[in-house]
């Protein structure tokens, strides 16, 4: 039982506190089949004459097969029912010198319900795995035959018996890139079928009570998981952002009662004349405005020299003069609506539009 404790001990001081989960999401299914390592058990014969001298079961190397139905939770623990089988050929009695008919064999098989934690340690390309298991195994001597040369003693059985057992994992799946959710696992478990099975002799043996069964697999397989999320969409190209386009539309203020040109008027007509070379325009027409605060036959003549003015600098500036039309809308039009005699500065102003 050191051994077992061992491994139990080593299992569970392997996970790392800080682990992040694989996360198994779901129902999934798993199988494989690998080396079967038995550890030779101990026998106590039953027959009269035999005391309770034990000796052990000599084995051969064999093979397992398991299948798998489980859940994951999604944070890395997940639960499953395993069915197996394994079966090892059987040699001799140590400590005799029994021969054993050929062809004997040990065959083993059972459920067991396993818990299991699955880490991220970083690489998408491999997933660590440790877990528990407890269930019920079935051993049966298949034709096993032994005969004491010159004696009385012969033991020949074709019979089987259960025990409880239990067993530790320690794994690693491979996600295989093709196949959203497959994965290849390769792992080791310990299996401890508790010791106290009977097995009847059809010789002058009573029979053979079997200890425990110290059991080692390699176990080589496939895991499909139902509910594998798909990967990231990768990222977008950037798209270089294309350069604003130029304005369209420009506002140029006045002073109360004014038709002059400001700097910063100035500066805004350029801007304009400027932009007009990049665009495809028909026409560019420049409107004045006025606020309310003169009668409306004065603000009519205000508007149309605050037009004449900013059309005059956009020729300066280089737009040809049968490209621009001229028009003046007094007090109409308000950008700020207000009552009449009302100075607003928002509405004292020339609108260059570039169609």
């Amino acid at each position: 039982m050191r051994l077992s404790n061992a491994i139990l001990a080593s299992a569970f001081l392997a996970i790392p506190a800080a682990a992040l989960a694989q996360p198994v999401d779901g129902l999934y299914i798993g199988g494989g089949v690998g080396l079967h390592i038995p550890q030779n058990p101990q026998v106590t014969p039953m027959g009269p004459g035999y005391g309770n001298r034990q000796i052990n079961l000599d084995e051969n190397l064999g093979f397992n097969s398991e299948l798998s139905l489980g859940y994951g939770f999604g944070n890395g623990f997940r639960v499953e029912l395993e069915g197996d089988f394994m079966r090892s050929g059987v040699r001799s009695l140590q400590g005799t010198n029994f021969p054993t008919a050929p062809g004997g064999a040990v065959r083993t098989w059972g459920l067991m319900g396993n818990a299991l934690y699955d880490f991220d340690v970083g690489t998408p390309y491999v997933f660590p795995y440790v877990g528990l298991g407890a269930g019920y195994q079935w051993t049966k001597f298949n034709d096993v035959s032994f005969q004491q040369p010159g004696g009385p003693f012969s033991f020949n059985s074709d019979s089987q018996s259960g025990s409880f057992a239990w067993q530790a994992i320690v794994g690693a799946s491979f996600p295989l890139p093709w196949v959203r959710g497959l994965s290849a696992t390769a792992d080791y478990r310990f299996m401890d079928i508790l010791g106290g099975q009977k097995f009847d002799s059809s010789g002058t043996a009573g029979g053979m009570k079997l200890h425990n069964q110290f059991d080692h697999e390699l176990v080589f397989g496939v895991r499909y998981a139902f509910n594998t999320p798909s990967p990231p969409p990768p990222a977008p190209t950037p798209v270089a952002t294309p350069a604003p386009a130029p304005a369209r539309s420009y506002l140029v203020f006045f002073d109360w009662d004014k038709a002059s040109l400001t700097d910063r008027a100035r500066q805004i007509i350029k801007e304009a004349a400027d932009n007009s070379t990049h665009v495809q325009y028909t026409r560019i027409d420049v409107n004045g405005y006025t606020d309310t605060s003169g009668t409306p036959r004065y603000n009519q003549g205000l508007s149309e020299r605050r037009a004449n003015a900013v059309a005059g600098e956009l020729v300066r500036d280089g737009v040809p003069q049968n490209a621009i039309s001229v028009q003046g809308f007094g007090e109409t039009h308000l950008l700020v609506p207000t009552g009449p005699g009302v100075r607003e500065p928002q509405n004292r102003r020339v609108e260059i539009v570039i169609h």
